[in-house]
């Protein structure tokens, strides 16, 4: 690649490191691919608490931006995570030149509005139908004032989601979500989420416990860790292990009631891979249809047998490579007989297999790149 030609702007909604919830993973997994691939990478990050990261300096540039999550940012018909992220550093860095601009999630594309942009090829990463994802999180919301906030921002979310006929293209994470943008806009391109891994991971044999993780400081993750400790783990005479991010203390108190469960906050990069590669069951339920769960990834590549229910792959053409059951009774069956069965070299390359052809990391940057336009 000539190094002049191929330079992209990218705006994160965060910084992307480090990369441990869904996501960030997504991101910065996908801008090693894209520097690897030759690409000069002016990655522009909302800042909010994760600091300045010396690994992002591999990318061509790096700016950091405060994002300003005030309340008057919420008094606004433009949804809060977009209004938040407004910058005009961020837009006067971005006219410095004329390379293609991707944005990550809608809640980056605010530059779409702007009129000194309007020339501009400025592409989407779609991490989902985001008024559907505010919508599951104001139903599942037991706070008022947060559940009040939530079916506010999804009525704003639906009403600002038509920006996206201004992008020059939008890469939609799932398929599912691929099928409910090519009803409304153009250029939709399916690119299955980036991740860590290149191969799949697992070891064979058997392990002795079962695992549930995610991001737990998120409703949606503890409402699920809580659900299947409450209604599954409990019945089951086996050690059962959840483990993530910033668990309140109400879930703490939950894991502690029950002798078969551990729970463990916050481990870093390589004991949470530890962790799931020695579980015999990785469990993953979600009551959100949307997107893709970049867990789930997480899972398949590093651990053994994974039980899932029906939503976790809904759109995602790997159900064949999961068990599924919705109903506790049924998963707790499936447990029972997965805890008794080996993890063979045969079931690691079907899965490696499959995996290959929809997620890896290096053909699906050059999705990106063959979609985007380069000027010369």
């Amino acid at each position: 690649m000539n190094d002049t030609d191929y330079h992209l702007h990218i705006i994160a909604f965060d910084v992307p490191y480090p990369a441990n919830y869904g996501g960030v993973i997504d991101v910065f997994y996908r801008v090693k691919s894209l520097i690897e691939a030759g690409i000069k990478v002016h990655l522009h990050c909302f800042e909010y608490g994760r600091g300045e990261q010396e690994i992002l300096k591999r990318c061509h540039e790096v700016k950091y931006y405060k994002r300003n999550t005030s309340f008057s940012k919420q008094l606004s018909f433009t949804p809060f995570i977009v209004n938040s992220r407004r910058s005009e550093a961020l837009v006067q860095d971005l006219l410095k030149d004329d390379y293609p601009i991707l944005c990550e999630g809608l809640h980056t594309t605010a530059v779409l509005l702007d009129k000194r942009l309007k020339n501009r090829k400025i592409y989407v990463r779609a991490h989902n139908v985001e008024h559907d994802y505010y919508k599951g999180l104001g139903d599942t919301e037991r706070c008022g004032w947060k559940r009040l906030f939530y079916h506010a921002e999804a009525w704003k979310l639906r009403r600002y989601e038509p920006v996206l006929k201004k992008a020059a293209g939008i890469f939609a994470i799932s398929q599912q979500d691929a099928a409910y943008f090519e009803k409304q806009y153009k250029n939709v391109i399916l690119v299955p989420g980036f991740n860590a891994a290149d191969s799949v991971c697992s070891e064979t044999g058997r392990g002795d416990y079962v695992l549930y993780h995610g991001n737990l400081s998120v409703r949606e993750n503890e409402d699920a860790a809580k659900w299947l400790i409450e209604n599954v783990f409990s019945e089951l005479d086996l050690h059962c292990v959840v483990s993530g991010l910033n668990p309140s203390e109400k879930l703490l108190k939950l894991a502690e009631r029950y002798p078969n469960v551990t729970l463990v906050a916050n481990p870093d990069d390589a004991e949470m891979i530890d962790l799931l590669r020695q579980a015999q069951v990785n469990i993953l339920v979600t009551n959100q249809p949307t997107g893709l769960k970049l867990k789930l990834l997480n899972a398949l590549y590093n651990g053994r047998f994974c039980l899932v229910n029906a939503d976790m792959v809904k759109g995602t053409s790997l159900d064949s490579l999961c068990v599924v059951a919705d109903e506790p009774e049924q998963m707790i069956a499936e447990i029972k007989r997965l805890m008794e069965e080996d993890f063979t070299e045969e079931d690691i390359e079907e899965r490696d297999a499959q995996m290959r052809q929809l997620y890896d990391n290096e053909s699906n940057a050059r999705k990106i790149i063959e979609a985007i336009s380069f000027k010369p």
